[in-house]
């Protein structure tokens, strides 16, 4: 069934054109392995995306491209672009973590000199620093005991307290 109205002729052979410009562009983003998206075919292909979306076919060798990467000559994969973003991203990941871990470092290793340098200034804590925070634990243990036992004889006070106003009251109401 063909048609001689030479306009429906005309748009064929454009539609055929374009079409050719787009698989030409693809095959060449593959073998070069430069970035294989819609919006880069269409770029390359000097043709609008919504070509390549009203033609199904087209689109799917554009995903299937993204899909498969690229086998230069020597039988190696060739690198793409998301590839390299994806190294790029482990990369920046990998130097953030080395860079708190150094910081972590130097932080300690600040820590033990600043002590060590006190220490040999003789301005330092006294030797017996250890003795010092065991007794301050102790009187701080002495310290909660006493406060426990001052609650206890607290609570022992109000309830003689309130049994006193009770027996004065119940004399007061005797006759």
């Amino acid at each position: 069934m063909t048609s001689s109205n030479p306009m429906i002729e005309g748009r064929r052979a454009d539609s055929a054109r374009r079409r050719q410009r787009v698989i030409k562009a693809i095959n060449e983003a593959g073998a070069k392995g430069t970035e294989i998206s819609v919006s880069a075919i269409a770029r390359a292909a000097r043709v609008d995306r919504t070509f390549l979306y009203r033609h199904g076919d087209l689109l799917g060798q554009i995903h299937a491209a993204q899909a498969n990467p690229a086998i230069g000559e020597d039988g190696v994969p060739t690198v793409s672009r998301a590839s390299l973003q994806a190294d790029l991203a482990n990369a920046h990941g990998q130097i953030t973590r080395q860079a708190a871990h150094v910081r972590q470092l130097e932080k300690k290793l600040s820590e033990l000199l600043g002590e060590h340098a006190w220490r040999e200034s003789g301005l330092g804590a006294p030797a017996d620093i250890d003795q010092l925070q065991r007794q301050i634990t102790t009187l701080e243990q002495q310290v909660v005991e006493l406060n426990a036992q001052l609650a206890d004889r607290d609570q022992e006070l109000d309830a003689a307290r309130a049994a006193n106003r009770e027996l004065i009251t119940n004399l007061n109401r005797r006759p």
